[in-house]
């Protein structure tokens, strides 16, 4: 089966500008798709109506399953990125990586889709079968590393508690933050996914975190 991340995505710059809508648009509704009934459970029949083409119209621009979800996921990357960790390197300023992830976060709380999207894909990743299993791997690799840069830079300022201990420090923020964004999900009335993130890096780091 091909992988998210080995799949290539079709090549958005040769489409006019009729046809990055219409790929937009496609992205928005298998998004939701993928959100609502995970991976397995949208079809790309269902995709096409929700955006109002023909299963050969999505095909044209997506021949296979497995280059939308790629396409999915990339484009959430790509905008994350650019509205939160533009010029933000953890090894620089580790208070300012995880201000900057307390925004995402933030903005996160305001996008229930998004989140449901990647609480269901997660799980249903966590198969080494699925198509996304490789991406979720790197992505939490990837995330493990950046937060352990910017606990040992702070670490290197005196800036982490008495008793905060480097080793898996990581890792339980990562844990933390996946935990209570599927506790929001399940009651979001209760839960205070910024408020709580925030109390847990004051307990972990010596700063204060601007808003």
């Amino acid at each position: 089966m091909t992988r998210v991340s080995d799949a290539p995505s079709p090549a958005a710059s040769r489409a006019s500008p009729k046809g990055e809508r219409r790929r937009a648009e496609i992205i928005a509704a298998a998004f939701a798709a993928f959100a609502a009934g995970g991976y397995r459970g949208a079809s790309m029949v269902q995709i096409a109506a929700a955006c109002g083409v023909s299963r050969a119209g999505l095909l044209h621009h997506f021949p296979a399953k497995e280059l939308l979800l790629a396409a999915v996921l990339e484009e959430r990357d790509r905008v994350n990125g650019e509205l939160f960790f533009v010029d933000v390197d953890p090894r620089r300023d580790g208070v300012e990586h995880f201000e900057h992830l307390i925004r995402l976060v933030a903005h996160n709380a305001g996008q229930r889709e998004l989140v449901q999207l990647f609480a269901t894909l997660s799980a249903e990743a966590a198969d080494p079968a699925h198509p996304a299993h490789a991406y979720f791997v790197d992505r939490y690799r990837l995330l493990e590393a950046d937060f352990d840069l910017a606990l040992r830079e702070i670490a290197e300022r005196g800036l982490l508690r008495p008793g905060v201990v480097l080793d898996g420090a990581a890792r339980d923020l990562i844990a933390l933050i996946d935990g209570l964004q599927v506790q929001w999900l399940l009651d979001p009335a209760g839960i205070d996914i910024v408020a709580r993130l925030r109390r847990r890096l004051r307990e972990v780091v010596d700063a204060e975190f601007a808003p």
